[in-house]
């Protein structure tokens, strides 16, 4: 049973405990570190896993098996939002952040030492599938805490803008990890366009995982010198810690997690439709059986890194945009969108060079100005005693509903209509509809005291 509430501390017009470029840093280089890590696995899982970890003697079969890897880390990803979730409302958002940006790095640093299926056999996919966990584990409850850190310490009337830092991790991760796996394939080129070099497949698909160490070590050195926001701070000093935080907030905010979970639906399946499935489809040869684009790697993952910079631009716009509108009017307006961008899949990615190009810019546009709002959003859910958990659990149970079977219906539906994206683009739509009931039926979050 939640503790009784006890009369609020007055609000002062003093400057928040941490400064804004802590702030900034804190929440931005974490989320960066972690979409990295998390990119690195969906571009080798595209290029390296399937000829490397699932060797099965056919392509799409291989490409599947790698998704399910993708997918379980999806799957891990509720787990850890709930013991991250629970530190974080118990013991404070610091110390938790520093815990989940270790378990991500040293994850992913040891996915870059691993053995290789021709070499240990079934043993290889086994430790890719346990270190995959670890990842998902570790996302579970950075997003929250980053975000956490963003809003909390956010000025007044700013809090959607400052909600924004850790969501531009994202576009910034995917263009560091996609960068310097291009610049790889750039030093290391292959003959064949569909499958990529000797060398990158015998080493130097490695570096990126190993690199992400370098990145943590700043990361770690930036997070330590947090301290507490005013409003964790106040709920200690009132003794209004929950014991148990996550069966207070489903006894007391389980409408809030049901709602913060399909607000989040259509960012999920927009977010792997434009990051991983796309690069899949725009990779497949023009005459395999289940045609594509028939792009080399090169030159598409050029064209996503374009498209990624609008997702980055657009995010930071979103937070301005929400603070005076509202978080609500605006995720209707950009979801009423999204179901129309999944309806123009067709027409766009048939229009050769310029209409890919325009798919490409307008779904990372819309992908920004969907996610931006969420640092703010989701958070401003909860009271603050269960805010950690209740926001990382509706957020993360959205990537299980949405980011673990996204590559397996998109692929399921591709297949479905002999390479036409058509379905995969219906299907988008179908998942924004629902994000819109659920945004209709929520309530506006802009005004609420952030301390409450």
């Amino acid at each position: 049973m939640s503790a009784p509430t006890t009369s609020a501390t007055p609000v002062t017009s003093a400057a928040p405990t941490n400064p804004r470029s802590r702030v900034v840093l804190a929440s931005l280089i974490g989320t960066t570190i972690e979409f990295y890590d998390f990119y690195v696995y969906a571009t080798a899982a595209v290029l390296v896993f399937p000829h490397l970890f699932f060797p099965t003697g056919n392509e799409t079969t291989a490409l599947l098996a790698s998704f399910a890897v993708f997918g379980a880390a999806m799957v891990a990803r509720p787990i850890g939002a709930l013991v991250f979730g629970h530190f974080g409302d118990r013991k404070g958002r610091k110390a938790t952040l520093v815990g989940a940006l270790l378990t991500m790095g040293i994850a992913t640093f040891l996915i870059g030492l691993l053995p290789t299926y021709p070499q240990v056999g079934w043993f290889a996919p086994l430790l890719l599938v346990v270190l995959r966990l670890a990842q998902g584990f570790a996302l579970g409850g950075e997003w929250s805490g980053a975000a956490l850190v963003a809003t909390e310490n956010a000025p007044a009337g700013k809090r959607a803008w400052y909600g924004t830092f850790p969501q531009v991790g994202a576009p910034l991760g995917f263009i560091i990890a996609n960068g310097l796996f291009l610049a790889i394939a750039l030093a290391l080129p292959s003959t064949d366009p569909t499958r990529p070099s000797d060398a990158f497949l015998e080493w130097a698909w490695r570096i990126p995982f190993l690199f992400s160490a370098v990145m943590v070590i700043v990361g770690l050195w930036v997070r330590l010198r947090l301290v507490e926001s005013d409003a964790f701070t106040k709920v200690v000093a009132a003794k209004r810690v929950e014991k148990l935080p996550l069966a207070a907030v489903f006894k007391s905010n389980w409408r809030e997690l049901i709602l913060g979970t399909f607000i989040m639906l259509a960012t999920y399946v927009l977010f792997y439709l434009m990051t991983t499935f796309t690069l899949g489809y725009g990779r497949a040869a023009t005459d395999a059986p289940v045609p594509g684009l028939g792009y080399s790697y090169n030159n598409f993952i050029l064209m996503m890194i374009v498209g990624v910079l609008f997702f980055g631009v657009f995010t930071l716009a979103s937070g301005p945009w929400a603070d005076r509108h509202g978080r609500r009017k605006t995720l209707v307006i950009v979801t009423i969108a999204i179901i129309g961008f999944g309806l123009l899949f067709v027409p766009l990615l048939g229009a050769g060079f310029v209409g890919v190009m325009v798919f490409l810019i307008v779904g990372f546009s819309l992908m920004g100005m969907t996610f931006g709002p969420m640092g703010a959003l989701l958070p401003e859910l909860f009271p603050t005693n269960v805010r950690y958990t209740g926001s990382a659990f509706a957020y993360n149970m959205s990537s299980i509903l949405g980011a673990a079977v996204a590559p397996f219906i998109a692929i399921w539906l591709w297949t479905l209509g002999g390479g036409s994206p058509f379905w995969v683009g219906v299907y988008l739509s179908v998942m924004a509809v629902l994000t819109l009931v659920a945004l209709l039926a929520s309530r506006e979050t802009r005004n609420i005291d952030i301390e409450a």
